[in-house]
């Protein structure tokens, strides 16, 4: 998959797609399908297959302030998107000034002239443009007016009948329910970054962890998490089972949200290496001990009750 950061003079190849708009954060299993969608179409037709997201999130332009949200960071939803087998990604740089630009304007400069595409595809809930004027009747009107065809993807809905949405996620997260996030999601919500070196008391209590700080994610519950942790080992990801603390490590008055993944039966040194790490099961609430030794013994039933989870 080709990546672009921006849509001025893109390569021929690049144009003239069948393209997925969104901002697709968590690709989740109804962004999958919009993004589906277009690709069913390219191939029946012989047009690449395009995403358009924008970059950073909308939300955080306009809420700078907020807490972080995202359940995808743009690193991880372009994996995500890739794995989909999409062609080509661009993601727009998302600004007060590109914000300011009307649907017309958008559909002319970006989705016509610049990518020329041939069929666009989007969810029901797309809003774009000014003052969120355009969505999917404009970008039907427009497309039939500059020769574009358009598609509208339905809600894609649990058994339940509650539509997928990045909301839920969030929601499900916050109330330490990462197997229900996962089914939203269609894959386990997880969180990746670069190994930090810390205060090294994990070796001191005898499970050394790997420190990585949170970011712009969507913090979870905080607690103790049986998790997978995809270690990159030459390109490749290699999973190993653990367990994790998400929080801020109250027996040693730690101040910092930090995620402390330690990964069953591997001593080798991962500073500075890129982790990912899964969430799959909430264990405890986060809580201060006593001493080591209390803290201890309870990292160990931790690592027990993990350790059978994770094999079922």
């Amino acid at each position: 998959m080709r990546i672009f950061r921006h849509y001025e003079e893109l390569p021929e190849e690049a144009r003239g797609a069948v393209v997925a708009i969104g901002n697709f954060d968590g690709v989740h299993l109804g962004h999958q399908a919009v993004i589906r969608e277009a690709g069913r179409i390219a191939r029946a037709s012989g047009f690449p297959w395009a995403a358009l997201t924008f970059e950073p999130h909308p939300r955080s332009v306009f809420g700078a302030e907020a807490a972080p949200f995202r359940l995808t960071p743009f690193r991880t939803k372009a994996r995500h998107i890739k794995a989909l087998g999409v062609d080509i990604l661009v993601a727009l740089h998302f600004d007060l000034e590109f914000a300011e630009r009307t649907a017309e304007a958008f559909v002319d400069d970006i989705l016509v002239n610049a990518l020329g595409a041939r069929h666009v595809v989007s969810g029901y809930d797309f809003v774009f443009g000014h003052g969120r004027k355009g969505n999917c009747e404009s970008l039907l009107h427009m497309g039939g007016i500059a020769g574009f065809g358009f598609t509208c993807v339905r809600p894609v809905e649990d058994d339940a009948g509650e539509a997928y949405s990045s909301t839920r996620v969030r929601r499900y997260l916050i109330d330490g329910n990462p197997r229900a996030a996962a089914e939203v999601l269609g894959r386990p919500f997880e969180i990746e970054g670069r190994v930090e070196k810390g205060a090294q008391r994990g070796h001191d209590v005898g499970f050394p962890t790997a420190n990585l700080h949170l970011g712009e994610y969507q913090c979870p519950m905080k607690g103790v998490y049986a998790i997978r942790a995809g270690i990159d080992i030459d390109g490749e990801t290699a999973w190993r089972d653990g367990v994790a603390n998400l929080g801020e490590r109250p027996t040693f008055d730690g101040k910092d949200t930090v995620l402390e993944p330690h990964i069953f039966d591997f001593h080798e040194d991962l500073y500075g290496r890129h982790l990912r790490v899964e969430l799959i099961e909430y264990l405890r609430p986060e809580k201060k001990f006593d001493g080591i030794e209390a803290l201890r013994t309870q990292i160990a039933k931790d690592c027990e009750q993990a350790r059978k989870i994770l094999a079922g």
